[in-house]
């Protein structure tokens, strides 16, 4: 395809005769005579990347591969922009089999192609062909890296293997990788785990034997809740509309507290001794005013909570699930699990974290906070006296 681009200041008017002899060449079929054409405009023109392209395309209908590479590389060391000339590599590497120069041009014109609103006709299906070389490519390098992975996973701990996934995907485009987003106090340089290893907490194995009574106990309050339960997202007067406008105020997502900031709800306590029990074994974070919290969070059916993020990563957000019928997941950053009613997990909730139930019954599961474990006993002992010292200057932002 020949071109001629405009600039700020008019072509030599040589430039322009001598591309349009090209152009006429390169349609009558008279490649040789084309090519000599854009040369000599190239030589009055020297910075026009379209002459190059030009160029190009009287050397691929020569069948010159070398040469059409030369000018296209030319075209692009005026402007690494030229999305043509990208396109045009992607084609030519890819039929001489240069697999890795082909994805690289490929990745780039679709870079590219991506800020084009709307695309030119023309230009869609090259870039839908690029599209689905790139696809291709990543499939392969995926299952290669995969299998290499596979090989050496029986001697990796349960952290190295969940990193090595990771890198694997993201390094190859199939998931990306989230960062915390505190909207309170955020603590520099954790470790910014999505789900965090059970070693962590060797003490899961005791709340997750206490399951049946908790649940009896849960169903019970469910019963006859009373005051109990409440809404979870209880939205202030006059706050603006926002992601949790759908749930404000309603028991699509309720909550019965046991804990809340750091104070019991004595009377729910009293309704659920065994959970009570089970959540004063836990070596959980005790900050006056703040911490532990926990409730148990029913999400009624085909409802779903939006993909947002915590207060501090200083805290670790643990599920027991209790009640978890099919069609209920949760996601945080870029791993989905499914609830096992029994089997505890962590998080880091400053992660983006969503959550959901498509079934027709009733999801409930034990939500409490514990301390970040990459957090050291002497880094928790500073945040304790950070907060000690913010009250007593009288400056503490209120609940």
């Amino acid at each position: 395809m020949a071109s001629m681009t405009m600039t700020s200041a008019p072509p030599p008017a040589s430039a322009v005769e001598a591309n349009r002899r090209g152009i006429a060449a390169l349609q009558a079929g008279d490649n040789d005579a084309a090519a000599r054409h854009f040369g000599e405009a190239i030589t009055a023109d020297p910075h026009s990347g379209a002459l190059y392209r030009n160029l190009a395309s009287a050397w691929r209908a020569l069948g010159d591969d070398g040469q059409e590479l030369a000018a296209l590389d030319a075209a692009l060391a005026i402007d690494r922009r030229d999305l043509m000339a990208w396109i045009r590599k992607g084609e030519r590497h890819e039929a001489r089999d240069e697999k890795g120069a082909a994805l690289a041009a490929w990745s780039a014109a679709l870079a590219l192609g991506a800020q084009l609103d709307p695309v030119p006709p023309p230009l869609a299906p090259l870039l839908a062909h690029g599209r689905d070389f790139v696809a291709g490519a990543t499939d392969t390098m995926f299952a290669a890296a995969s299998g290499a992975f596979d090989d050496m996973r029986g001697n990796l701990t349960e952290t190295e293997a969940r990193r090595g996934e990771a890198f694997i995907a993201s390094a190859l485009g199939r998931r990306r990788i989230y960062r915390n987003e505190c909207a309170g106090v955020h603590y520099p340089f954790l470790p910014a785990d999505e789900f965090f290893d059970r070693g962590h907490f060797p003490w899961f194995a005791e709340i997750e034997a206490q399951t049946p009574s908790i649940r009896a106990e849960l169903q019970a309050l469910l019963d006859d809740p009373g005051e109990a339960l409440r809404p979870y997202v209880r939205m202030e007067a006059g706050s603006p509309e926002t992601i949790w406008s759908g749930l404000d105020n309603r028991l699509d997502w309720g909550a019965c507290f046991l804990w809340e900031y750091g104070e019991p709800n004595q009377p729910v306590l009293d309704r659920c001794p065994s959970t009570a029990a089970a959540l004063a074994a836990v070596p959980g974070a005790r900050i006056p005013g703040r911490s532990p919290s926990a409730f148990f969070s029913m999400l009624k059916p085909h409802t779903r909570i939006p993909p947002h993020t915590g207060v501090t990563n200083t805290r670790a957000i643990v599920h027991l699930p209790l009640i978890v019928p099919p069609g209920c997941g949760f996601r945080v950053g870029g791993e989905t699990r499914s609830w096992e009613e029994g089997t505890a997990f962590a998080f880091d909730d400053t992660i983006e974290h969503e959550a959901w139930n498509d079934s027709d019954d009733l999801r409930a599961v034990l939500i409490f906070d514990v301390w970040n474990p990459h957090m050291t006993a002497r880094e928790r002992d500073l945040l304790l006296r950070y907060f000690a010292s913010a009250d007593a200057s009288g400056y503490a932002i209120p609940r």
